[in-house]
Protein backbone atom coordinates (compact mmCIF):
# COMPACT_ATOMS: atom_id res chain seq x y z
CA UNK A 1 0.00 0.00 0.00
CA UNK A 2 1.48 3.51 -0.79
CA UNK A 3 1.64 6.46 1.71
CA UNK A 4 0.92 9.85 0.55
CA UNK A 5 2.54 12.95 2.93
CA UNK A 6 0.41 15.72 2.53
CA UNK A 7 2.89 18.87 3.39
CA UNK A 8 1.05 22.04 5.37
CA UNK A 9 2.32 25.09 5.10
CA UNK A 10 1.81 27.61 7.99
CA UNK A 11 -0.31 30.56 6.52
CA UNK A 12 1.18 33.74 6.13
CA UNK A 13 0.25 36.71 8.33
CA UNK A 14 0.08 35.11 11.66
CA UNK A 15 1.98 37.18 14.69
CA UNK A 16 5.02 34.97 16.13
CA UNK A 17 4.42 34.19 19.40
CA UNK A 18 7.55 35.30 21.61
CA UNK A 19 7.54 35.33 24.76
CA UNK A 20 7.12 39.69 25.04
CA UNK A 21 3.94 38.93 23.01
CA UNK A 22 2.53 36.44 25.09
CA UNK A 23 3.24 38.44 28.33
CA UNK A 24 1.30 41.06 26.71
CA UNK A 25 -1.49 38.92 26.01
CA UNK A 26 -1.39 38.23 29.89
CA UNK A 27 -1.32 41.79 30.90
CA UNK A 28 -4.52 42.52 28.56
CA UNK A 29 -6.84 39.22 30.05
CA UNK A 30 -5.75 40.65 33.34
CA UNK A 31 -6.85 44.10 33.12
CA UNK A 32 -9.03 45.50 35.80
CA UNK A 33 -9.17 49.22 34.55
CA UNK A 34 -7.80 52.17 35.73
CA UNK A 35 -7.03 53.33 39.36
CA UNK A 36 -10.19 55.74 40.11
CA UNK A 37 -7.48 58.45 40.67
CA UNK A 38 -5.72 57.80 37.18
CA UNK A 39 -7.35 59.21 33.88
CA UNK A 40 -6.55 57.78 30.25
CA UNK A 41 -4.87 60.88 29.01
CA UNK A 42 -3.16 61.15 32.23
CA UNK A 43 -1.55 58.35 31.00
CA UNK A 44 -1.01 59.87 27.67
CA UNK A 45 0.27 62.89 29.31
CA UNK A 46 2.85 60.61 31.24
CA UNK A 47 3.88 59.84 27.80
CA UNK A 48 4.39 62.82 25.93
CA UNK A 49 6.28 64.16 29.00
CA UNK A 50 8.67 61.61 29.21
CA UNK A 51 9.23 61.19 25.28
CA UNK A 52 12.72 60.72 23.86
CA UNK A 53 13.95 59.34 27.36
CA UNK A 54 11.55 56.04 27.32
CA UNK A 55 11.58 55.60 23.81
CA UNK A 56 8.56 57.58 22.19
CA UNK A 57 9.71 59.34 19.12
CA UNK A 58 6.51 62.08 18.32
CA UNK A 59 5.68 59.79 15.70
CA UNK A 60 4.61 57.26 18.03
CA UNK A 61 3.32 59.73 20.16
CA UNK A 62 1.08 61.22 17.53
CA UNK A 63 -0.46 57.79 17.03
CA UNK A 64 -1.31 56.71 20.45
CA UNK A 65 -2.67 59.88 20.97
CA UNK A 66 -5.12 59.22 18.10
CA UNK A 67 -5.92 55.79 18.99
CA UNK A 68 -6.26 57.26 22.54
CA UNK A 69 -9.31 59.26 20.80
CA UNK A 70 -11.29 55.99 19.95
CA UNK A 71 -11.66 55.23 23.01
CA UNK A 72 -13.89 55.72 25.89
CA UNK A 73 -13.70 56.14 30.08
CA UNK A 74 -15.81 53.09 30.23
CA UNK A 75 -13.41 51.13 27.82
CA UNK A 76 -10.60 51.82 30.82
CA UNK A 77 -12.97 50.16 33.91
CA UNK A 78 -13.19 47.09 35.26
CA UNK A 79 -15.21 44.51 32.74
CA UNK A 80 -13.65 46.10 29.78
CA UNK A 81 -10.75 46.29 27.08
CA UNK A 82 -9.45 49.53 25.87
CA UNK A 83 -9.40 48.10 21.89
CA UNK A 84 -9.67 50.48 18.96
CA UNK A 85 -11.29 48.96 16.12
CA UNK A 86 -10.23 51.37 13.50
CA UNK A 87 -9.31 49.90 10.17
CA UNK A 88 -5.86 50.26 9.07
CA UNK A 89 -6.50 52.13 6.26
CA UNK A 90 -8.34 54.92 7.81
CA UNK A 91 -5.99 55.47 10.42
CA UNK A 92 -3.16 55.99 7.31
CA UNK A 93 -5.36 58.46 5.52
CA UNK A 94 -6.44 60.70 8.78
CA UNK A 95 -2.53 60.74 9.57
CA UNK A 96 -1.45 61.06 5.94
CA UNK A 97 0.76 58.21 5.90
CA UNK A 98 1.48 54.91 4.44
CA UNK A 99 -0.13 51.99 6.05
CA UNK A 100 2.99 50.20 6.14
CA UNK A 101 4.04 53.09 8.42
CA UNK A 102 1.42 52.71 10.48
CA UNK A 103 2.25 49.07 11.02
CA UNK A 104 5.98 50.42 11.77
CA UNK A 105 4.88 52.43 14.41
CA UNK A 106 2.60 50.11 15.90
CA UNK A 107 5.87 47.62 16.45
CA UNK A 108 7.68 50.42 17.74
CA UNK A 109 4.72 51.07 20.44
CA UNK A 110 4.58 46.94 20.61
CA UNK A 111 8.21 46.28 21.45
CA UNK A 112 8.01 49.69 24.12
CA UNK A 113 5.09 47.61 26.18
CA UNK A 114 2.67 50.28 25.25
CA UNK A 115 -0.01 47.98 23.18
CA UNK A 116 -0.82 44.96 22.33
CA UNK A 117 -3.59 43.28 19.59
CA UNK A 118 -6.63 41.57 19.89
CA UNK A 119 -6.66 40.02 16.27
CA UNK A 120 -9.59 38.05 14.22
CA UNK A 121 -9.14 35.24 12.29
CA UNK A 122 -8.65 36.75 9.64
CA UNK A 123 -6.96 40.03 10.87
CA UNK A 124 -9.54 42.30 9.96
CA UNK A 125 -10.29 45.00 13.02
CA UNK A 126 -13.93 45.47 13.60
CA UNK A 127 -16.45 45.61 16.63
CA UNK A 128 -19.45 47.19 18.04
CA UNK A 129 -20.69 48.65 20.90
CA UNK A 130 -23.97 48.61 23.41
CA UNK A 131 -25.57 51.66 21.98
CA UNK A 132 -27.34 52.40 25.33
CA UNK A 133 -24.07 51.97 27.42
CA UNK A 134 -21.25 52.55 25.20
CA UNK A 135 -19.51 49.63 26.00
CA UNK A 136 -17.73 47.18 24.00
CA UNK A 137 -19.86 44.34 22.77
CA UNK A 138 -16.93 42.80 20.47
CA UNK A 139 -13.76 44.19 19.11
CA UNK A 140 -10.67 43.68 17.25
CA UNK A 141 -7.41 45.57 16.85
CA UNK A 142 -4.86 47.90 18.90
CA UNK A 143 -5.25 46.55 22.68
CA UNK A 144 -3.87 49.74 24.97
CA UNK A 145 -4.46 47.64 27.95
CA UNK A 146 -0.46 47.17 28.09
CA UNK A 147 -0.34 50.80 28.49
CA UNK A 148 -1.42 50.75 31.91
CA UNK A 149 1.63 48.56 33.28
CA UNK A 150 3.94 51.09 32.61
CA UNK A 151 2.12 53.70 34.74
CA UNK A 152 5.15 53.46 37.67
CA UNK A 153 7.90 53.20 34.80
CA UNK A 154 6.94 56.13 33.16
CA UNK A 155 6.79 58.13 36.70
CA UNK A 156 10.31 56.94 37.62
CA UNK A 157 11.63 58.16 34.18
CA UNK A 158 10.28 61.34 34.52
CA UNK A 159 11.41 62.18 37.96
CA UNK A 160 14.82 61.20 36.75
CA UNK A 161 14.49 63.72 33.24
CA UNK A 162 13.11 66.63 35.42
CA UNK A 163 16.21 65.56 37.98
CA UNK A 164 18.08 65.95 34.64
CA UNK A 165 16.21 69.36 33.76
CA UNK A 166 16.83 70.86 37.00
CA UNK A 167 20.43 69.98 37.08
CA UNK A 168 20.97 71.48 33.42
CA UNK A 169 19.12 74.95 34.07
CA UNK A 170 21.21 75.37 37.76
CA UNK A 171 24.71 74.36 35.52
CA UNK A 172 23.23 76.84 32.65
CA UNK A 173 22.66 80.07 35.46
CA UNK A 174 26.05 79.54 36.87
CA UNK A 175 27.66 79.90 33.71
CA UNK A 176 25.17 83.42 33.31
CA UNK A 177 26.49 84.25 36.60
CA UNK A 178 29.85 84.24 35.38
CA UNK A 179 29.52 85.76 32.30
CA UNK A 180 28.13 88.99 33.71
CA UNK A 181 30.73 88.84 35.74
CA UNK A 182 33.46 88.33 33.26
CA UNK A 183 31.72 91.11 31.53
CA UNK A 184 31.50 93.80 34.34
CA UNK A 185 35.21 93.05 35.16
CA UNK A 186 36.34 93.58 31.80
CA UNK A 187 34.62 96.99 31.81
CA UNK A 188 35.46 97.77 35.16
CA UNK A 189 39.39 96.89 34.31
CA UNK A 190 38.96 98.36 31.00
CA UNK A 191 37.79 101.93 32.96
CA UNK A 192 41.10 101.62 34.99
CA UNK A 193 43.41 101.49 32.30
CA UNK A 194 44.22 98.25 31.64
CA UNK A 195 47.03 96.58 29.50
CA UNK A 196 45.32 96.33 25.71
CA UNK A 197 46.96 93.56 25.07
CA UNK A 198 46.25 91.47 28.33
CA UNK A 199 42.80 92.82 27.69
CA UNK A 200 42.33 91.51 24.02
CA UNK A 201 43.24 87.91 25.43
CA UNK A 202 40.82 87.66 28.12
CA UNK A 203 37.75 89.29 25.65
CA UNK A 204 38.92 86.52 23.00
CA UNK A 205 39.13 83.96 25.63
CA UNK A 206 35.29 85.34 26.51
CA UNK A 207 34.02 85.22 22.91
CA UNK A 208 35.89 81.82 22.55
CA UNK A 209 33.11 80.31 25.28
CA UNK A 210 30.21 83.01 24.94
CA UNK A 211 27.91 80.96 22.84
CA UNK A 212 24.55 80.57 22.74
CA UNK A 213 23.26 77.84 25.92
CA UNK A 214 20.90 75.69 23.69
CA UNK A 215 18.64 73.08 25.03
CA UNK A 216 20.60 70.07 22.46
CA UNK A 217 24.05 70.61 24.82
CA UNK A 218 24.10 67.94 26.98
CA UNK A 219 24.57 68.17 30.35
CA UNK A 220 28.15 66.97 31.00
CA UNK A 221 29.33 69.49 28.20
CA UNK A 222 27.20 72.28 29.95
CA UNK A 223 29.13 71.60 33.31
CA UNK A 224 33.14 71.20 31.20
CA UNK A 225 32.08 74.86 30.10
CA UNK A 226 31.11 76.08 33.17
CA UNK A 227 34.08 75.30 34.86
CA UNK A 228 35.59 77.15 31.95
CA UNK A 229 33.66 80.22 32.86
CA UNK A 230 34.98 79.93 36.91
CA UNK A 231 38.68 79.92 35.65
CA UNK A 232 38.08 82.51 33.33
CA UNK A 233 36.65 84.63 35.91
CA UNK A 234 39.07 83.37 38.63
CA UNK A 235 41.88 84.46 35.91
CA UNK A 236 40.60 87.77 35.59
CA UNK A 237 40.06 88.42 39.04
CA UNK A 238 43.61 87.69 40.04
CA UNK A 239 45.36 90.07 36.57
CA UNK A 240 43.26 92.16 38.30
CA UNK A 241 43.84 91.92 41.93
CA UNK A 242 40.33 91.92 43.04
CA UNK A 243 39.80 89.77 45.91
CA UNK A 244 43.00 88.11 45.62
CA UNK A 245 44.27 89.29 49.63
CA UNK A 246 42.63 87.86 52.27
CA UNK A 247 39.98 89.63 54.31
CA UNK A 248 41.93 91.51 57.41
CA UNK A 249 40.55 92.03 60.32
CA UNK A 250 39.18 95.96 60.88
CA UNK A 251 41.28 98.12 63.56
CA UNK A 252 38.52 98.32 66.86
CA UNK A 253 40.50 101.61 68.05
CA UNK A 254 41.69 103.60 64.74
CA UNK A 255 39.08 103.43 62.52
CA UNK A 256 35.20 105.03 63.18
CA UNK A 257 33.31 102.71 60.72
CA UNK A 258 32.64 99.31 62.27
CA UNK A 259 32.84 96.21 60.06
CA UNK A 260 29.41 95.51 61.15
CA UNK A 261 26.56 97.27 61.89
CA UNK A 262 24.87 97.24 65.25
CA UNK A 263 20.77 95.72 65.29
CA UNK A 264 18.98 98.84 66.28
CA UNK A 265 20.21 102.57 67.55
CA UNK A 266 20.96 103.00 71.19
CA UNK A 267 18.54 104.75 73.58
CA UNK A 268 21.06 106.49 75.31
CA UNK A 269 23.48 107.46 72.83
CA UNK A 270 24.72 110.36 74.56
CA UNK A 271 25.98 108.78 77.68
CA UNK A 272 27.39 105.39 76.02
CA UNK A 273 29.35 104.86 73.01
CA UNK A 274 28.34 102.83 70.52
CA UNK A 275 30.42 99.95 69.18
CA UNK A 276 31.51 102.08 65.81
CA UNK A 277 32.79 104.63 68.08
CA UNK A 278 35.66 105.33 69.91
CA UNK A 279 37.56 107.82 72.23
CA UNK A 280 39.45 109.72 69.54
CA UNK A 281 36.05 110.46 67.76
CA UNK A 282 35.38 113.19 70.44
CA UNK A 283 39.04 114.80 69.41
CA UNK A 284 37.36 115.02 66.12
CA UNK A 285 33.92 116.51 66.48
CA UNK A 286 35.61 119.78 65.83
CA UNK A 287 36.53 118.80 62.38
CA UNK A 288 34.86 120.38 58.94
CA UNK A 289 31.84 118.26 57.71
CA UNK A 290 32.15 115.07 55.97
CA UNK A 291 30.96 116.21 52.61
CA UNK A 292 31.27 119.69 50.93
CA UNK A 293 29.37 120.55 47.75
CA UNK A 294 32.83 121.49 45.85
CA UNK A 295 34.08 118.20 46.81
CA UNK A 296 31.58 115.89 44.42
CA UNK A 297 33.83 116.54 41.12
CA UNK A 298 37.09 115.38 43.16
CA UNK A 299 38.79 112.13 42.56
CA UNK A 300 37.36 109.13 44.14
CA UNK A 301 41.12 108.93 46.10
CA UNK A 302 40.09 112.57 47.58
CA UNK A 303 37.06 111.44 48.12
CA UNK A 304 37.89 108.62 49.77
CA UNK A 305 39.99 110.29 51.90
CA UNK A 306 37.04 112.34 53.79
CA UNK A 307 35.48 109.25 54.38
CA UNK A 308 38.10 108.74 56.73
CA UNK A 309 37.03 111.26 59.28
CA UNK A 310 34.01 110.83 62.02
CA UNK A 311 30.51 110.56 59.94
CA UNK A 312 26.94 110.81 61.44
CA UNK A 313 24.48 109.49 60.16
CA UNK A 314 22.63 112.85 59.73
CA UNK A 315 25.91 113.90 57.97
CA UNK A 316 25.67 111.21 55.62
CA UNK A 317 22.19 111.42 54.79
CA UNK A 318 22.46 115.47 54.27
CA UNK A 319 25.42 114.77 51.53
CA UNK A 320 22.93 112.09 50.10
CA UNK A 321 21.19 112.84 47.11
CA UNK A 322 17.71 113.17 46.22
CA UNK A 323 17.01 109.74 44.69
CA UNK A 324 19.19 108.62 47.56
CA UNK A 325 16.93 109.53 50.36
CA UNK A 326 13.74 108.26 48.49
CA UNK A 327 14.54 104.81 49.86
CA UNK A 328 15.71 106.32 53.85
CA UNK A 329 11.80 105.26 56.05
CA UNK A 330 9.30 108.35 55.95
CA UNK A 331 8.91 107.89 60.25
CA UNK A 332 9.60 110.24 62.98
CA UNK A 333 12.03 107.91 64.92
CA UNK A 334 15.59 108.28 64.88
CA UNK A 335 17.51 106.91 61.92
CA UNK A 336 19.73 104.01 62.42
CA UNK A 337 22.46 102.44 60.71
CA UNK A 338 20.19 99.71 59.04
CA UNK A 339 18.12 102.06 57.50
CA UNK A 340 21.02 104.02 55.66
CA UNK A 341 22.32 99.84 54.16
CA UNK A 342 19.13 99.25 53.32
CA UNK A 343 18.82 102.34 51.54
CA UNK A 344 22.48 101.86 50.15
CA UNK A 345 21.71 98.30 49.21
CA UNK A 346 17.90 99.21 47.27
CA UNK A 347 20.11 102.11 45.12
CA UNK A 348 22.76 99.97 44.43
CA UNK A 349 20.84 97.85 42.12
CA UNK A 350 19.58 101.11 40.63
CA UNK A 351 23.09 102.18 39.96
CA UNK A 352 23.44 98.76 38.06
CA UNK A 353 26.55 98.15 40.62
CA UNK A 354 27.02 94.24 40.83
CA UNK A 355 26.39 92.33 44.15
CA UNK A 356 29.86 90.89 44.28
CA UNK A 357 31.48 94.45 43.91
CA UNK A 358 28.89 94.88 47.12
CA UNK A 359 29.96 92.39 49.13
CA UNK A 360 34.02 92.52 48.92
CA UNK A 361 33.04 96.65 49.96
CA UNK A 362 31.15 95.20 52.99
CA UNK A 363 33.99 92.41 53.48
CA UNK A 364 36.77 94.86 53.05
CA UNK A 365 34.75 98.26 54.91
CA UNK A 366 31.81 96.97 56.34
CA UNK A 367 27.99 97.60 55.87
CA UNK A 368 28.68 100.97 56.99
CA UNK A 369 31.62 101.61 55.09
CA UNK A 370 30.07 100.31 51.83
CA UNK A 371 26.92 102.57 52.38
CA UNK A 372 29.66 105.41 52.85
CA UNK A 373 31.09 104.85 49.49
CA UNK A 374 27.83 104.11 47.89
CA UNK A 375 27.19 107.68 48.63
CA UNK A 376 29.72 109.30 47.24
CA UNK A 377 29.19 106.76 43.75
CA UNK A 378 25.82 108.11 43.96
CA UNK A 379 26.44 111.99 44.27
CA UNK A 380 29.36 111.33 41.33
CA UNK A 381 26.77 109.53 39.28
CA UNK A 382 23.56 112.42 40.21
CA UNK A 383 26.16 115.14 39.50
CA UNK A 384 25.38 117.90 36.31
CA UNK A 385 28.76 118.64 34.95
CA UNK A 386 31.07 115.37 34.23
CA UNK A 387 28.71 112.45 35.99
CA UNK A 388 30.10 108.92 35.95
CA UNK A 389 29.42 106.84 33.49
CA UNK A 390 29.96 103.43 34.98
CA UNK A 391 29.29 103.24 38.63
CA UNK A 392 30.81 100.09 39.35
CA UNK A 393 34.14 100.80 38.54
CA UNK A 394 33.38 104.29 40.36
CA UNK A 395 32.35 102.51 43.52
CA UNK A 396 35.04 99.67 43.24
CA UNK A 397 37.53 102.73 43.75
CA UNK A 398 36.47 104.60 46.29
CA UNK A 399 35.83 101.89 48.39
CA UNK A 400 39.86 100.97 47.56
CA UNK A 401 40.71 104.20 48.29
CA UNK A 402 39.05 103.82 51.53
CA UNK A 403 40.28 100.48 52.39
CA UNK A 404 44.07 101.68 51.61
CA UNK A 405 43.80 105.02 54.01
CA UNK A 406 42.51 102.79 56.93
CA UNK A 407 45.64 100.54 56.70
CA UNK A 408 47.44 104.38 56.74
CA UNK A 409 45.69 104.80 59.83
CA UNK A 410 46.07 101.84 61.51
CA UNK A 411 48.67 101.58 64.21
Amino acid sequence: MQETTVNQYPQGGGRVASDQYRHSQEQCLDFTGLDQTVDRYQLLLLVKRVGKLAGFTPRMIQLLDYYMAYTTQADWEEGSRPIVFQSLSRTAMDLGVGERQIQKLEKQLFELGAISWNDSGNHKRFGHRDPKTGRLLFAYGVDLAPLAYLKEELEAKLQEKQLYAEAWRATKREISECRRQVRSLLLEWREEGADPAQLEGYESAYREIAFELRSHIDLSRLRTLSKRHTALTKAIRESMGVGATPQKEQPTTSFPIAPTTPKRPCRHAQKVAHSEHTNPVKKRREREPFFHPESSCQSPRSEASLAIGTITIHQLVRSASERFREHLPYSSKRLAWSDVIEAAYRRRAELHISKQSWAEACGALGRVGAAVGLVLTDRAACRVNNPVKHATAYFRRVCNGMDQSCTRHSP
